[in-house]
């Protein structure tokens, strides 16, 4: 143990090269321009998609998330499924090691599990059904249930925060809640620095030990790495990004601002392309517990009022091929997608007839109290259209307009709306929180337990409980369109369409995988 806290400090302290390295080093270097800086090193005490990829470079995982959406053994060797689904024995494959060059032992995963599944939606059903969580030997991890969870490896491979990173087990016995006090991985790069605001530096990990089979795609397969060292340069201004990758000092953009994307496009130095094809999700959420959003008659109506194509046009721009319309619950292209109910969102708008309707249930006038972020163009752009969209039909719209991290802070408050609570916001979810009943947050329908908004949706709970139990995907399937219908009911939020975010890097990079930003794979030349 002191020496991993030896080898933990030595690591947390290296200073970093200077930038302007040679020609052969550089050559070794991934420049990369993250989304936004690195707030949160601990991938369990947050769902950022920051802390999520950092921690997908840091950390491994017992099974990856394919291409076709399903598990696949990472870590694991394998494993075996005995009593009617009740006794799984997972085999850790041979020379796996932590940063520290300590063995990854059953006992790490056990707690590992443990400390990610109190945080998790997934995690805490397999808890709730778990009678023993256990380590036979070093190798060899046994979970004992006291009913059969089909879903345990989709839990155990999901890429949505947050995920099940396998830390040692000293660190995983820390507080799920609280942020661990050492970055120990057992992933393919060793964390070395981050200098707030600035830049976070990675270094291949040379004791990794990577799947010997399979093809690597999104989070499985092997993992192997082709640079030396990965440099995230963080850089708030969209302009110095784009000047940063034109000039060479950057390698990859990862998620370049629509107005600048013309302008990359036409430098045949960059190569433009969308990585992950189930994209983002946006959403208008309601505040259940106060009026007029304490009707699910009254949030229904609105779906007859949403223009997916006007709110997705408001964001991405008129390039169609950059966004779609006709979103329901679940990703199109994902296995869950379906087409149940969604006549309410595909039928003519007409907003007279909304405007009719919302009288008709009762809309007295009240004042909707509306969050809109200012300081994110996308929810930014999805606020203006819902807010015109909202009069249009005759209701009292007060926008709120503020930095998103003060209307987060407003958002957690229970309070009426005229009191400083709140009646909507929009947001958006990437795909992957959105592609099942187990990850969708929204679709909670527990009161006070549910995500902000906090509906009571006793019938959305007895479906999402059935759909853990689906032995098969054409059960999930089936299930799948009731929840949708169910959601389209009760309306605990508005779809309003998916977008597909470009990511931009130098022309001479390949290997660049799928799905979200990972640094293996990736080679120069």
């Amino acid at each position: 143990m002191q020496r991993r806290r030896l080898l933990a400090a030595a690591a947390l302290t290296l200073a970093s090269p200077a930038l302007g390295q040679g020609t052969a080093a550089a050559s070794r270097v991934l420049k990369f321009i993250p989304q936004s800086d690195l707030a949160v090193l601990d991938p369990i005490v947050t769902t950022a998609n920051a802390t999520r990829h950092h921690g997908f470079a840091v950390w491994d995982t017992l099974y990856g998330f394919n291409q076709d959406y399903r598990p696949e053994p990472q870590m694991a060797e394998g494993h075996d499924v005995a009593n009617d689904g009740r006794r799984i024995t997972i085999r850790l494959r041979e020379g796996l090691k932590f940063h520290d060059g300590e063995p990854v032992r059953a006992a790490d995963c056990v707690a590992s599990i443990r400390r990610w599944a109190a945080r998790d939606p997934l995690g805490q059903v397999l808890l709730a059904r778990t009678e023993e969580i256990a380590a036979p030997d070093d190798r060899t991890i046994l979970l004992r249930l006291s009913r059969p969870f089909p879903q345990v490896f989709t839990a155990l491979a999901k890429p949505s925060a947050p995920v099940c990173f396998i830390m040692p087990e000293r660190l995983a016995a820390t507080d799920p809640a609280r942020p661990v006090a050492e970055l120990i991985g057992s992933g393919p790069f060793r964390f070395v620095e981050r200098v707030p605001g600035s830049r976070v530096v990675y270094e291949r990990f040379a004791d990794y030990v990577p799947r010997p089979e399979g093809i690597p795609t999104w989070t499985a397969g092997p993992k192997r790495v082709h640079f030396d060292r990965v440099e995230w340069h963080v850089m708030p201004d969209a302009a110095t990004a784009a000047a940063a990758l034109q000039a060479g000092e950057a390698d990859w953009w990862e998620n370049p601002l629509g107005d600048l994307q013309p302008s990359l496009r036409r430098n045949r130095s960059i190569v433009m392309e969308v990585p992950d094809p189930i994209g983002f999700i946006g959403m208008v959420r309601f505040n259940a517990l106060h009026p007029p959003f304490d009707r699910p008659a009254i949030r229904r109506i609105l779906l007859g009022a949403v223009d997916q194509d006007a709110f997705m046009s408001a964001v991405v721009g008129a390039d169609r091929s950059l966004w779609r319309d006709e979103i329901g619950t679940f990703p199109p292209g994902t296995p869950l997608a379906n087409d149940a109910g969604m006549d309410v969102l595909t039928s003519a708008r007409d907003p007279d007839r909304v405007k009719r309707e919302l009288s008709e249930a009762g809309y007295a006038g009240e004042k909707v109290v509306l969050l809109a972020a200012n300081d994110f163009p996308t929810l930014s752009a999805l606020a203006n259209v819902g807010a015109e969209t909202l009069r249009r039909v005759g209701m009292d719209v007060e926008v709120v307009s503020g930095e998103w991290a003060a209307l987060m802070q407003r958002r957690a408050r229970r309070d009426a709306p005229d009191r400083g609570g709140w009646s909507m916001f929009f947001t958006f979810w990437t795909g992957l929180d959105m592609m099942n009943p187990g990850v969708n947050q929204a679709l909670r329908g527990t009161g006070d337990r549910a995500w902000f908004g906090w509906p009571t949706m006793p019938r959305m709970e007895e479906l999402r409980d059935q759909w853990f139990d689906a032995p098969n995907l054409e059960a999930e399937q089936r299930l799948a369109r009731e929840i949708q219908a169910e959601a389209l009911r009760e309306a605990p939020y508005l779809p309003l369409g998916q977008y597909f975010q470009a990511t931009a890097y130098r022309r001479g990079l390949s290997g660049m995988l799928k799905g979200l930003p990972v640094f293996w794979n990736i080679q120069r030349g």
